[in-house]
């Protein structure tokens, strides 16, 4: 439930509060010149060139000290340095949860002088949600609770403002979403949601690519969770891709969009095109370029090993598929991957045609303690172990 922190901070309401038109050149929020002056910043940031974002993001802080934004931009930042692994323990996670911190208290100054200030609520909002979303990822529930809590009072001041800025629009727009698909997905959690108005899925998705298209802070966050939604919730998975090339494209260095590029390339049957983003995945790896890691490596390991696999080049399949396991056994806790669990059943019947019981065998019984009896992959590796069995 990555986005369980939605569901306990969010808050919808018909009635949209009426705001005096704002001030450009009083909220920072606001300010076209600083977007303009910062666009290369952002985008350096999503294409994992983050001392050249963070130079940027220096700036701002030494000209607005006691301003969020920076502290929230520079959270961002260390937030995509973790993106392609989030469940790798690393002091990144203090760092982040150290701006968010500090995004809380420029933006609690703030408000404490003026408790209509749209520009804080919206950071105290964005702060605390990242923070959630940061627990919820790491299955601290009771701290993503909390988080969520305490976005909930400044999500209900900014609730209905998106006439003050497009960004506002985007904490709407994630509730009115996940708030149903919450209910959808884990019905035994209704009891706790009676308390809680239930959202609008497809109005949270037109507010996502409404936001996608008229935000400068939170476009490429609503590009993310629209990809995601697309790809393995709603089958648009066509869709999905044209997002995932448009955003390979857009920032070619960021191993997360290339990663779901490979991926959607793979589901549409695009084989080609898979394997030639699988083998530049793969090699950016080898080159230890930033962002490109152990998931990543298991993603297009796999891809390419299923895509020898189908050509019959089976010497091949299985030099990736061994990849894939020695990636996952590089992870931490992360041998329940269906990636890693079907390369060993693939990588056992492999075996088992070369005479090599033994090893088949291992391979079984590691499918079979990470897998229940009722699954499919299960009873593969079980009629596997009997043949095996017949032969020795």
């Amino acid at each position: 439930m990555i986005l369980v922190l939605c569901l306990l901070g969010g808050r919808v309401s018909n009635a949209s509060a009426t705001q005096a038109p704002a001030d450009s050149t009083q909220y920072l929020l606001l300010n076209m010149a600083l977007q303009l002056q910062i666009t290369d910043a952002v985008d350096n940031m999503y294409n994992f060139k983050f001392h050249k974002a963070e130079v940027e993001f220096d700036w701002i802080k030494y000209n607005h000290p006691e301003h969020p934004l920076s502290y929230f931009l520079f959270g961002i930042s260390t937030w995509w340095q973790m993106m392609p692994n989030l469940n790798k323990e690393s002091p990144l996670g203090d760092e982040f949860l150290a701006y968010m911190d500090t995004t809380v208290m420029k933006a609690e100054a703030m408000y404490d002088l003026d408790e209509t200030n749209m520009e804080a609520a919206f950071f105290l909002a964005g702060a605390y949600g990242f923070m959630g979303r940061y627990h919820s990822e790491k299955k601290n529930w009771m701290r993503a609770a909390g988080a969520g809590r305490h976005a909930l009072k400044y999500l209900e001041i900014t609730q209905g403002n998106s006439s003050f800025s497009p960004e506002i629009l985007f904490g709407d727009a994630l509730f009115n979403y996940y708030s149903i698909w919450i209910r959808e997905t884990y019905p035994m959690l209704r009891p706790m949601l009676i308390f809680f108005p239930k959202g609008d899925k497809e109005l949270g998705l037109k507010q996502l690519d409404e936001v996608s298209r008229n935000a400068f802070y939170t476009r490429i966050e609503a590009i993310y969770f629209l990809m995601r939604i697309k790809a393995f919730e709603t089958n648009e998975t066509y869709d999905a891709l044209r997002l995932g090339q448009y955003m390979h494209q857009k920032y070619p260095g960021n191993a997360y969009f290339h990663r779901f590029y490979a991926q959607m390339l793979y589901t549409t049957g695009q084989y080609d095109q898979a394997a030639i983003q699988s083998q530049e995945i793969l090699k950016r790896i080898e080159e230890g370029q930033i962002g490109y890691e152990e998931v990543s490596g298991r993603y297009a390991s796999f891809y390419l090993g299923h895509m020898n696999k189908i050509k019959g080049v089976q010497d091949t399949a299985a030099q990736y598929f061994q990849q894939v396991v020695d990636f996952t056994e590089s992870l931490d806790d992360d041998e329940d991957s269906g990636y890693y669990l079907y390369s060993q059943l693939y990588l056992a019947e492999y075996e088992f045609e070369a005479g090599q019981y033994e090893s088949a065998l291992e391979r079984v019984e590691i499918i079979r303690d990470n897998t229940k009896r009722r699954e499919s992959i299960n009873e593969k590796a079980r009629d596997l172990r009997k043949e095996i069995k017949k032969r020795t």
